[in-house]
């Protein structure tokens, strides 16, 4: 059978199909410097292109710990669009959209959260084109900070040349303590605890009538800490001496 040569004007535009050409049957060799068209994007043979949906995606957030009440939580990731919609979904499934969304760049947003209920939540984040991602991790924590119970401000004042009576300093949901300001009497010890902390001791420190001023922070499993200010006062007895008249 003889063979005809095609060349490109012998052929229209609609004459070549699929079911003309096998599959194997077109290659680079054959159709030098062409290409088609794919989403609008010319393609040279040999070449590669991505189809598909570009969705966003959450690496971090910060702060990972937040209270019940407003707080701005910035989220780092890519492929964010303005303006995305951001969620938070509790372990639970209940879903609380964000009071407010700031888009910063494709990488990062700002989404300010009221949630009233304690727990872990994953967020969500759904671009205006429909492309979504929910993080893989419950990457926010809602937490009560420490709400101290012991009252600020004075102990009481004591003997300064005895042991005194424990004192006790309590806060609820704390998990330590620490002094971080200012400091109790030499010969004091302090002590920390879950849920309160303890001041035992004789006082060496003054000779004469003092007060001492300090700061405890109490600090919860999350990391959130609460401080408050005390202090203890000394006195001392008059030593034995001459009679007054």
């Amino acid at each position: 059978m003889a063979q005809t040569k095609v060349t490109s004007p012998g052929i229209a535009d609609d004459a070549v199909t699929v079911g003309k050409i096998p599959n194997t049957s077109i290659t680079n060799a054959k159709l030098a410097n062409s290409s088609i068209t794919i989403n609008s994007s010319p393609v040279s043979l040999g070449g590669s292109v991505t189809v598909g949906e570009t969705k966003p995606t959450i690496s971090s957030i910060s702060p990972s710990v937040i209270e019940n009440t407003a707080t701005a939580v910035t989220i780092t990731g890519t492929n964010f669009i303005s303006v995305p919609q951001v969620e938070a979904i509790n372990s639970s499934g209940a879903i609380t959209a964000a009071d407010s969304i700031t888009y910063t760049s494709a990488t990062t947003i700002v989404a300010t959260f009221t949630l009233a209920t304690d727990g872990t939540y994953f967020l969500r984040v759904e671009n205006n084109d429909g492309n979504a991602v929910r993080s893989s991790t419950a990457l926010l924590t809602v937490s009560d900070a420490p709400a101290w119970v012991t009252a600020s401000g004075t102990l009481g004042t004591f003997s300064g040349s005895a042991a005194i009576a424990t004192q006790t300093l309590t806060a609820t949901d704390a998990t330590s303590f620490a002094i971080t300001s200012g400091g109790i009497a030499t010969g004091l010890t302090f002590t920390t605890g879950s849920g309160s902390c303890t001041i035992t001791g004789t006082q060496t420190e003054h000779s004469a009538a003092a007060t001492d001023n300090f700061t405890v922070t109490a600090t919860d499993a999350e990391g959130q800490t609460a401080a408050r200010a005390f202090s203890m006062s000394w006195s001392f007895s008059i030593g034995q001496g001459g009679q007054f008249n």
